[in-house]
Protein backbone atom coordinates (compact mmCIF):
# COMPACT_ATOMS: atom_id res chain seq x y z
CA UNK A 1 0.00 0.00 0.00
CA UNK A 2 1.30 3.37 -0.72
CA UNK A 3 2.96 4.93 2.28
CA UNK A 4 0.83 8.54 1.28
CA UNK A 5 -2.52 6.54 1.59
CA UNK A 6 -1.64 5.56 5.29
CA UNK A 7 -0.61 8.64 6.35
CA UNK A 8 -4.11 10.07 4.96
CA UNK A 9 -2.73 13.19 2.59
CA UNK A 10 -4.64 16.22 2.26
CA UNK A 11 -4.58 19.33 0.45
CA UNK A 12 -5.39 22.72 1.18
CA UNK A 13 -5.65 25.12 -1.46
CA UNK A 14 -6.39 28.99 -1.40
CA UNK A 15 -7.34 30.97 -4.60
CA UNK A 16 -6.41 34.27 -5.35
CA UNK A 17 -6.73 36.12 -8.87
CA UNK A 18 -3.53 35.47 -9.57
CA UNK A 19 -1.32 32.75 -7.42
CA UNK A 20 -2.56 29.24 -5.55
CA UNK A 21 -1.26 28.91 -2.69
CA UNK A 22 -1.04 25.09 -1.70
CA UNK A 23 -0.75 23.01 1.71
CA UNK A 24 0.13 19.61 1.69
CA UNK A 25 -1.06 18.00 5.32
CA UNK A 26 0.36 16.40 7.53
CA UNK A 27 3.85 16.77 5.37
CA UNK A 28 3.80 20.48 6.03
CA UNK A 29 4.21 21.27 2.51
CA UNK A 30 3.82 24.28 1.30
CA UNK A 31 4.28 26.08 -1.91
CA UNK A 32 2.72 28.67 -4.46
CA UNK A 33 2.12 28.92 -8.06
CA UNK A 34 0.47 31.28 -10.65
CA UNK A 35 -3.10 30.49 -11.33
CA UNK A 36 -2.85 30.00 -14.92
CA UNK A 37 -2.23 27.24 -16.83
CA UNK A 38 1.92 26.70 -16.60
CA UNK A 39 1.10 27.29 -12.54
CA UNK A 40 -1.95 24.72 -12.64
CA UNK A 41 0.14 21.67 -14.17
CA UNK A 42 3.01 22.38 -12.37
CA UNK A 43 1.09 22.39 -8.97
CA UNK A 44 -1.07 19.08 -10.26
CA UNK A 45 2.60 17.32 -11.21
CA UNK A 46 3.53 18.02 -7.38
CA UNK A 47 0.69 17.10 -5.74
CA UNK A 48 0.05 14.02 -7.74
CA UNK A 49 3.48 12.70 -6.26
CA UNK A 50 1.99 12.43 -2.61
CA UNK A 51 -1.18 10.72 -4.03
CA UNK A 52 -4.00 12.43 -1.80
CA UNK A 53 -7.21 11.36 -0.57
CA UNK A 54 -9.09 14.59 -1.26
CA UNK A 55 -7.56 18.37 -2.91
CA UNK A 56 -10.10 20.84 -1.47
CA UNK A 57 -10.72 24.41 -2.83
CA UNK A 58 -12.95 26.88 -1.58
CA UNK A 59 -15.57 28.00 -4.07
CA UNK A 60 -14.98 31.20 -5.54
CA UNK A 61 -17.76 31.74 -8.38
CA UNK A 62 -14.99 31.11 -11.40
CA UNK A 63 -11.50 31.44 -9.87
CA UNK A 64 -10.92 27.91 -9.11
CA UNK A 65 -12.65 26.24 -12.32
CA UNK A 66 -9.61 26.02 -13.94
CA UNK A 67 -7.40 24.31 -11.58
CA UNK A 68 -10.44 21.71 -10.74
CA UNK A 69 -10.69 20.93 -14.83
CA UNK A 70 -7.17 20.04 -14.31
CA UNK A 71 -7.57 17.91 -11.37
CA UNK A 72 -10.36 15.99 -13.06
CA UNK A 73 -7.98 15.48 -15.93
CA UNK A 74 -5.48 14.49 -13.64
CA UNK A 75 -8.15 12.20 -11.79
CA UNK A 76 -6.92 13.59 -8.69
CA UNK A 77 -9.75 13.67 -5.81
CA UNK A 78 -11.12 16.90 -5.04
CA UNK A 79 -13.46 18.66 -3.62
CA UNK A 80 -15.20 22.25 -4.01
CA UNK A 81 -15.82 23.46 -0.40
CA UNK A 82 -18.68 26.29 0.81
CA UNK A 83 -16.50 28.87 1.88
CA UNK A 84 -18.55 29.54 4.88
CA UNK A 85 -18.03 25.82 6.33
CA UNK A 86 -14.31 26.51 6.48
CA UNK A 87 -15.12 30.32 8.51
CA UNK A 88 -16.90 28.05 11.04
CA UNK A 89 -14.31 25.60 11.16
CA UNK A 90 -11.39 28.02 12.00
CA UNK A 91 -14.03 29.72 14.39
CA UNK A 92 -14.28 26.06 16.01
CA UNK A 93 -10.04 25.69 16.39
CA UNK A 94 -9.79 29.15 17.17
CA UNK A 95 -7.92 30.16 13.89
CA UNK A 96 -7.90 34.13 13.46
CA UNK A 97 -4.67 34.46 11.77
CA UNK A 98 -4.76 35.25 8.12
CA UNK A 99 -2.50 34.70 5.47
CA UNK A 100 -2.11 32.71 2.16
CA UNK A 101 -0.11 29.93 4.16
CA UNK A 102 -2.35 30.21 6.85
CA UNK A 103 -5.97 29.79 4.85
CA UNK A 104 -4.01 26.91 2.35
CA UNK A 105 -3.37 25.09 5.53
CA UNK A 106 -6.82 25.83 7.10
CA UNK A 107 -8.58 24.38 3.96
CA UNK A 108 -6.10 21.11 4.27
CA UNK A 109 -6.82 21.02 8.23
CA UNK A 110 -10.22 21.24 7.37
CA UNK A 111 -10.12 18.31 4.52
CA UNK A 112 -8.33 16.10 7.36
CA UNK A 113 -10.73 16.28 10.10
CA UNK A 114 -14.45 16.84 8.67
CA UNK A 115 -13.61 14.68 5.04
CA UNK A 116 -16.00 16.50 3.26
CA UNK A 117 -17.63 14.33 0.38
CA UNK A 118 -16.04 14.64 -3.23
CA UNK A 119 -17.20 16.91 -6.06
CA UNK A 120 -17.93 15.42 -8.95
CA UNK A 121 -17.31 17.93 -12.01
CA UNK A 122 -20.51 18.81 -13.88
CA UNK A 123 -20.74 17.64 -17.47
CA UNK A 124 -19.70 20.08 -20.13
CA UNK A 125 -23.03 20.93 -20.91
CA UNK A 126 -23.84 21.95 -17.77
CA UNK A 127 -21.18 23.79 -17.29
CA UNK A 128 -21.69 25.84 -20.11
CA UNK A 129 -25.75 26.34 -19.62
CA UNK A 130 -24.54 27.69 -15.94
CA UNK A 131 -22.17 29.92 -17.53
CA UNK A 132 -24.68 31.45 -19.83
CA UNK A 133 -27.40 31.43 -16.96
CA UNK A 134 -24.68 33.98 -15.49
CA UNK A 135 -23.72 35.80 -18.16
CA UNK A 136 -27.62 36.95 -18.85
CA UNK A 137 -28.16 37.86 -15.48
CA UNK A 138 -24.86 40.39 -15.76
CA UNK A 139 -26.24 41.71 -18.78
CA UNK A 140 -29.76 42.08 -17.26
CA UNK A 141 -28.40 43.93 -14.47
CA UNK A 142 -25.89 45.96 -16.72
CA UNK A 143 -29.12 47.07 -19.00
CA UNK A 144 -31.30 47.71 -16.02
CA UNK A 145 -28.82 50.32 -15.01
CA UNK A 146 -28.70 52.28 -17.81
CA UNK A 147 -32.42 51.78 -17.86
CA UNK A 148 -32.41 53.48 -14.77
CA UNK A 149 -29.57 56.34 -15.90
CA UNK A 150 -32.12 56.65 -19.07
CA UNK A 151 -34.82 58.26 -16.64
CA UNK A 152 -32.80 60.53 -14.76
CA UNK A 153 -29.78 61.98 -17.69
CA UNK A 154 -30.69 64.91 -19.29
CA UNK A 155 -32.63 64.30 -23.13
CA UNK A 156 -29.64 65.36 -24.53
CA UNK A 157 -28.03 62.41 -23.24
CA UNK A 158 -30.52 59.92 -24.48
CA UNK A 159 -28.97 59.19 -27.94
CA UNK A 160 -25.45 57.95 -26.13
CA UNK A 161 -27.50 55.33 -23.90
CA UNK A 162 -29.96 54.12 -26.24
CA UNK A 163 -27.35 52.47 -28.85
CA UNK A 164 -26.00 50.74 -25.11
CA UNK A 165 -29.46 49.22 -24.17
CA UNK A 166 -29.66 47.97 -28.35
CA UNK A 167 -26.91 46.33 -27.84
CA UNK A 168 -27.35 44.75 -24.79
CA UNK A 169 -30.80 43.45 -25.80
CA UNK A 170 -29.20 41.57 -28.30
CA UNK A 171 -26.91 40.10 -26.13
CA UNK A 172 -29.50 38.84 -24.63
CA UNK A 173 -31.24 37.48 -26.75
CA UNK A 174 -28.43 35.86 -28.52
CA UNK A 175 -27.57 33.72 -25.05
CA UNK A 176 -31.18 32.97 -24.47
CA UNK A 177 -30.72 31.12 -27.80
CA UNK A 178 -27.87 29.30 -27.01
CA UNK A 179 -29.42 28.17 -23.88
CA UNK A 180 -32.58 27.06 -25.62
CA UNK A 181 -30.06 25.33 -28.20
CA UNK A 182 -28.25 23.61 -25.03
CA UNK A 183 -31.42 22.46 -23.55
CA UNK A 184 -33.03 20.83 -27.22
CA UNK A 185 -29.53 18.86 -27.62
CA UNK A 186 -30.29 16.35 -24.61
CA UNK A 187 -33.07 15.01 -24.10
CA UNK A 188 -32.64 14.52 -20.24
CA UNK A 189 -32.70 18.51 -20.23
CA UNK A 190 -35.61 18.36 -22.26
CA UNK A 191 -37.61 16.30 -20.39
CA UNK A 192 -36.73 18.46 -16.69
CA UNK A 193 -37.29 21.25 -19.01
CA UNK A 194 -40.62 20.60 -19.72
CA UNK A 195 -42.00 19.35 -16.03
CA UNK A 196 -40.37 22.73 -14.81
CA UNK A 197 -41.94 24.89 -17.78
CA UNK A 198 -45.54 23.19 -16.45
CA UNK A 199 -45.43 24.97 -13.67
CA UNK A 200 -47.19 28.50 -13.39
CA UNK A 201 -44.42 31.19 -13.09
CA UNK A 202 -41.44 29.23 -14.33
CA UNK A 203 -40.05 30.00 -17.73
CA UNK A 204 -37.49 29.21 -20.29
CA UNK A 205 -34.47 30.63 -18.52
CA UNK A 206 -35.67 30.30 -15.24
CA UNK A 207 -35.75 26.58 -15.93
CA UNK A 208 -32.55 26.50 -17.53
CA UNK A 209 -31.19 28.40 -14.22
CA UNK A 210 -32.60 25.57 -12.07
CA UNK A 211 -31.00 22.29 -14.16
CA UNK A 212 -28.05 24.26 -14.64
CA UNK A 213 -27.20 24.69 -10.79
CA UNK A 214 -29.14 21.95 -9.85
CA UNK A 215 -27.77 18.89 -11.76
CA UNK A 216 -29.32 16.50 -9.22
CA UNK A 217 -32.58 17.46 -9.74
CA UNK A 218 -34.21 13.76 -10.62
CA UNK A 219 -31.71 12.02 -8.31
CA UNK A 220 -32.99 13.32 -5.16
CA UNK A 221 -36.01 13.38 -2.83
CA UNK A 222 -37.80 16.65 -2.59
CA UNK A 223 -36.77 16.80 0.84
CA UNK A 224 -33.29 16.48 -0.15
CA UNK A 225 -33.63 19.01 -2.83
CA UNK A 226 -35.54 21.69 -0.54
CA UNK A 227 -31.69 21.47 2.01
CA UNK A 228 -29.27 21.46 -1.08
CA UNK A 229 -31.30 24.63 -2.55
CA UNK A 230 -31.20 26.10 1.10
CA UNK A 231 -34.99 25.81 1.78
CA UNK A 232 -35.49 23.74 4.10
CA UNK A 233 -35.92 25.73 7.87
CA UNK A 234 -33.50 24.83 10.05
CA UNK A 235 -34.05 23.83 13.68
CA UNK A 236 -32.67 25.58 16.28
CA UNK A 237 -33.09 23.73 19.73
CA UNK A 238 -31.07 23.43 22.88
CA UNK A 239 -32.70 22.23 25.91
CA UNK A 240 -35.88 24.20 26.68
CA UNK A 241 -34.55 27.10 24.06
CA UNK A 242 -36.61 26.95 21.26
CA UNK A 243 -35.30 28.93 18.90
CA UNK A 244 -36.93 30.73 15.01
CA UNK A 245 -36.26 28.12 12.32
CA UNK A 246 -34.85 29.83 9.75
CA UNK A 247 -33.09 28.99 5.98
CA UNK A 248 -29.91 29.26 5.19
CA UNK A 249 -27.04 28.09 2.79
CA UNK A 250 -27.73 26.46 -0.33
CA UNK A 251 -28.02 27.48 -3.87
CA UNK A 252 -28.73 31.11 -3.64
CA UNK A 253 -29.05 31.47 -7.42
CA UNK A 254 -31.85 28.78 -7.10
CA UNK A 255 -33.74 30.19 -4.30
CA UNK A 256 -33.66 33.74 -6.60
CA UNK A 257 -34.91 32.53 -9.23
CA UNK A 258 -37.85 30.03 -7.37
CA UNK A 259 -38.96 33.54 -5.22
CA UNK A 260 -39.32 35.55 -8.58
CA UNK A 261 -41.34 32.58 -9.66
CA UNK A 262 -43.27 32.62 -7.02
CA UNK A 263 -43.91 36.08 -7.30
CA UNK A 264 -45.09 36.24 -10.83
CA UNK A 265 -47.55 32.55 -10.33
CA UNK A 266 -49.11 34.75 -7.55
CA UNK A 267 -50.00 36.96 -10.41
CA UNK A 268 -51.96 34.85 -12.35
CA UNK A 269 -52.94 31.39 -10.09
CA UNK A 270 -55.27 31.55 -7.52
CA UNK A 271 -53.93 28.24 -5.46
CA UNK A 272 -51.03 29.95 -4.98
CA UNK A 273 -52.32 33.75 -3.57
CA UNK A 274 -54.63 32.06 -1.55
CA UNK A 275 -51.29 29.70 0.10
CA UNK A 276 -49.01 32.48 0.78
CA UNK A 277 -51.71 34.70 1.85
CA UNK A 278 -52.76 31.67 4.47
CA UNK A 279 -49.36 31.66 5.59
CA UNK A 280 -49.01 35.55 6.18
CA UNK A 281 -52.27 34.84 8.10
CA UNK A 282 -50.65 32.41 10.26
CA UNK A 283 -47.94 34.39 10.87
CA UNK A 284 -44.86 33.65 8.85
CA UNK A 285 -42.62 36.75 8.22
CA UNK A 286 -42.21 37.88 4.66
CA UNK A 287 -38.75 37.85 2.87
CA UNK A 288 -36.96 40.50 4.18
CA UNK A 289 -37.00 43.25 1.62
CA UNK A 290 -39.81 41.82 -0.60
CA UNK A 291 -41.31 44.89 -1.82
CA UNK A 292 -37.67 46.82 -2.44
CA UNK A 293 -34.94 44.92 -3.21
CA UNK A 294 -36.31 41.63 -4.92
CA UNK A 295 -39.02 43.69 -6.46
CA UNK A 296 -37.08 45.44 -8.68
CA UNK A 297 -35.40 42.41 -10.31
CA UNK A 298 -35.72 41.90 -14.16
CA UNK A 299 -38.78 40.08 -14.54
CA UNK A 300 -37.08 38.63 -17.66
CA UNK A 301 -35.14 36.57 -14.92
CA UNK A 302 -38.30 34.48 -15.27
CA UNK A 303 -38.87 34.90 -19.73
Amino acid sequence: MNINTLQNINVGVDTGKSQLDIYIRPLDIYFSVSNDKAGIDKAIKNIKKYSPQRVVIEATGRLEMPFIMACADAKLPYVIANPLHIKKFAGAIGRKAKNDRLDAALIAHFAEAIKPKLTQLKPEKIRLMSDLVARRNQLLAMQTMEKNRLQIMPKALASSITPVLTAFKKQVQKIEEKIIKLIEQCPEYTAKNAILQSMPGIGKIAAASIISNVPELGYITNKQAASLIGVAPITKESGKYKGKRIIQGGRHQVRTVLFMAMMSAMQCNPVFKATYQRLLDAGKPRKPHEHSRHSRLPRTLLR
